[in-house]
């Protein structure tokens, strides 16, 4: 493959990945069993695309990076089409592993975690210039303290703002210790793609500060 080619071909993944998750989005909204709660959930949603939107022009980032992003939105949206202690793949979990709940919120805060790890490293690397060592540390904090964030989000959306919607967008299944796990799960993540991510610089004996992909 030329060098054309090869670019034409990065170019063309962008759009692919759009496309990906306006099918997605559109499936979670078209076939949602709470329209009240599919609206307050994808706030977030709307705020992260309007973020890698204005933020393009000054830096873009990898296609893996991009992916990454996609896949975690695609889950995202995906579990706000039945309310993530309804969702349907959630159900298929919890018979296939025995689980007394849904877990399908936990897959999303660990992935939370473990997707979105290596575009904050990636971020800090090259778009903002942290140090290597410092690059690789600040998305761990970083995702535990939104982690954090969200948590308290949630407590403000379900019982100031929104009390109607308060369990069908917490999704605690009742289970007091909710907020904490989700919490551990999206840390677990972080941490695991922290491990996984430092081997492959090591591995490839990466030296400057430039992205792996």
């Amino acid at each position: 493959m030329t060098n054309r080619n090869a670019i034409t071909a990065k170019k063309a993944l962008l759009p692919i990945f759009m496309l990906l998750f306006v099918i997605v989005w559109s499936n979670s909204f078209i076939g949602t069993t709470d329209v009240s709660n599919w609206l307050i959930e994808n706030t977030l949603t709307v705020i992260s695309l309007l973020f890698l939107i204005f933020s393009f022009k000054k830096y873009r980032f990898s296609n893996f990076s991009y992916l990454l992003i996609c896949i975690f939105l695609c889950l995202h949206v995906y579990g706000s089409k039945y309310t993530y202690a309804e969702n349907t793949f959630g159900f298929w979990l919890q018979d296939v592993f025995g689980s007394p709940r849904n877990q399908y919120d936990r897959l999303v805060h660990f992935s939370f975690g473990f997707l979105l790890y290596y575009p904050m490293q990636e971020c800090f690397l090259n778009w903002l210039k942290y140090p290597q060592r410092i690059a690789f540390l600040l998305p761990i904090v970083t995702i535990l303290s939104v982690s954090g964030l969200y948590e308290i989000i949630e407590w403000l959306v379900a019982d100031v703002f929104f009390v109607e919607q308060g369990i069908s967008y917490l999704g605690t299944q009742g289970d007091i210790w909710d907020a904490q796990k989700d919490m551990a799960m999206a840390f677990l993540g972080a941490i695991l793609a922290f491990f996984i991510f430092c081997t492959l610089y090591k591995n490839l004996k990466i030296r400057d500060n430039k992205s792996v992909l």
